[in-house]
């Protein structure tokens, strides 16, 4: 039998989030197709939570000196956040299993009353890998839709997805036991 251990907090790295250059992942000057992911954060009211931190991991491309797929950002009063980042790719299957995963990011959430951080995942509308990800097919479709980052244009020039995360209730987002 294992021992449970504590959740790890964000603990004193708080003061990390307000340097804003570590909500762009590209800041090292890693190569590719630049996307900005932005979202709105809201509790189980539909009230936005503006004193969360959002991290972005991210398991594609590959790891490099100008690339780490790591990110942090603040919401601001409004619940919103934004990174900038690489379009990810496709994600090998998990040991013993042929089915690639989709090109996704991991975000985990980090906010007051949170015990335990939350952590899920956004996916990108459209992408025909998305059908056979395992985990989207795991869900019935309005739940899988809560996973699902959707094109809204541009933002300063680069290609904008929106993944919205609703904490609790009516189209609460699927957070994941990792």
């Amino acid at each position: 039998m294992t021992a449970a251990t504590a959740s790890q907090t964000i603990g004193p790295y708080w003061h990390l989030l307000e340097d804003k250059s570590w909500a762009n992942l590209t800041r090292f000057g890693a190569e590719g197709e630049r996307i900005a992911l932005i979202g709105t954060i809201t509790d189980g009211d539909g009230l936005p939570v503006g004193d969360a931190c959002v991290e972005l991991w991210q398991p594609s491309p590959a790891a490099s000196p100008t690339w780490d797929g790591f990110g942090r950002a603040a919401t601001d009063v409004g619940g919103n956040y934004c990174f900038v980042t690489l379009k990810p790719g496709p994600v090998g299957g998990a040991p013993g299993a042929n089915t690639p995963q989709a090109p996704h990011v991991a975000l985990t959430l980090f906010a007051r009353g949170l015990l335990i951080h939350l952590q899920t995942r956004a996916y990108f509308d459209g992408d025909p890998l998305n059908e056979s990800d395992p985990l989207l097919a795991s869900l019935d479709p309005p739940r899988r839709a809560t996973l699902v980052a959707r094109p809204v244009g541009e933002q300063n020039g680069i290609p904008t997805w929106r993944m919205d995360i609703r904490l609790q209730g009516v189209d609460e987002t699927v957070f994941l036991e990792i």
